[in-house]
């Protein structure tokens, strides 16, 4: 057993003893999976997400999106045009909500003008001009769901969408993974790609819209090109930076083990790239997805980005927005399958 001249006296204690309480106040709390850890604050494998935290962050954004796109203090039946029409309209009575709104300004300046009708006082901070309510979208998703649009089914909008960009981002990775890996590993060969890919990869895939059409036309090879040239050059940095972040101490090591060229590739090179090669595939969904809205302008028929442009031209805030958001969600749900392939590819990240 230690003696008191053992112990640290004065400010020498005093920070060790700090130090100490920081430490375990950093480390494993109850329910940690490894008993070994000491550390989780910095330990990216520790970071998960909280979904007591998501939930609380959605519900604000919907109770301050219903807030502002709402109307307050309208009675809730007011004589307009001989119907009977109430507060908290749906996408097909808009008309009839502007016009409601614009007698209840007219009465409220000039209440003789609007003989018989109540008064008049109501606020809303974003008008559906603006923005839908969260009514008006439910409502018009639904209808795009039950009817389609433009003599599409929903359903047919959203295969059509995922096919092209799934199409377009599996060429991105089945061309630009090869040269990625060659660029990092020959001399030879990142003398050839290299201007190629310099040259190409800051052109946004938007400018060469006109290009595409006339190289490939209007169907379906357009888009799906376009959304290629969109992801390979993600692919080729994502993949050269994962052969550049090889640690070459494991590579001397399989070279003093015996092995061959093609055993160091498979077993050394590769799973060392594949989390950023993994990474740049989670980017590319993204810029894929964002390109389509812009792919689908050349001379699509159906499609999400077809129904964007087409409800524009009608001024269908609800259903562009309904549209924009099922975009949200397909990219959303095609990133959690990244992630769960990352654990399921990779589980050592973070961790070495």
């Amino acid at each position: 057993m230690a003696s008191d001249r053992d112990r640290p006296t004065g400010g020498v204690g005093t920070i060790t003893g700090t130090l100490g309480a920081l430490f375990r106040r950093l480390g494993p709390g109850r329910g940690s999976s490894s008993a070994a850890k000491t550390v989780t604050f910095g330990d990216a494998a520790e970071v998960k997400g909280s979904m007591a935290w998501t939930i609380p962050s959605l519900l604000v954004i919907l109770a301050v999106w219903f807030v502002a796109t709402n109307v307050w203090g309208l009675p809730q039946e007011w004589s307009d045009h001989g119907e009977q029409v109430r507060a908290g309209l749906g996408p097909d009575e808009a008309y009839a909500q502007r016009d409601l709104l614009r007698d209840c300004v007219a009465s409220a300046a000039n209440p003789s003008d609007f003989p018989g009708l109540p008064e008049c006082s109501y606020r809303q901070w974003i008008s559906e001009r603006v923005l839908p309510s969260p009514a008006q979208l439910w409502d018009a998703t639904w209808d795009f769901a039950r009817n389609g649009y433009s003599g599409f089914t929903m359903w047919d909008h959203l295969w059509l969408s995922f096919s092209r960009m799934a199409k377009g981002l599996f060429w991105g990775i089945v061309l630009g993974v090869p040269i990625g890996l060659a660029m990092g590993l020959s001399n030879r060969w990142r003398g050839i790609f290299d201007p190629i890919v310099e040259l190409l990869r800051p052109i946004p895939p938007l400018a060469l819209i006109p290009l595409f059409i006339v190289w490939f036309g209007i169907g379906e090879e357009s888009k799906v090109n376009l959304l290629l040239f969109a992801s390979i050059w993600i692919m080729v940095i994502a993949a050269r930076s994962g052969v550049l972040a090889v640690n070459v101490s494991k590579v001397h090591a399989a070279y003093s083990l015996g092995a061959a060229r093609t055993q160091i590739l498979r077993h050394v090179i590769l799973p060392n790239a594949l989390p950023e090669i993994l990474t740049g595939v989670r980017v590319a969904i993204g810029v894929c997805w964002g390109t389509l809205v812009a792919a689908e302008l050349l001379g699509a028929s159906a499609g999400l980005g077809f129904t964007i442009f087409k409800a524009r031209q009608f001024f269908r805030l609800d259903l562009m927005l309904s549209a924009v958001i099922l975009i949200s969600i397909l990219g959303v749900t095609m990133d959690v399958v990244m992630r769960m392939a990352e654990k399921r590819l990779i589980p050592w990240r973070g961790k070495g």
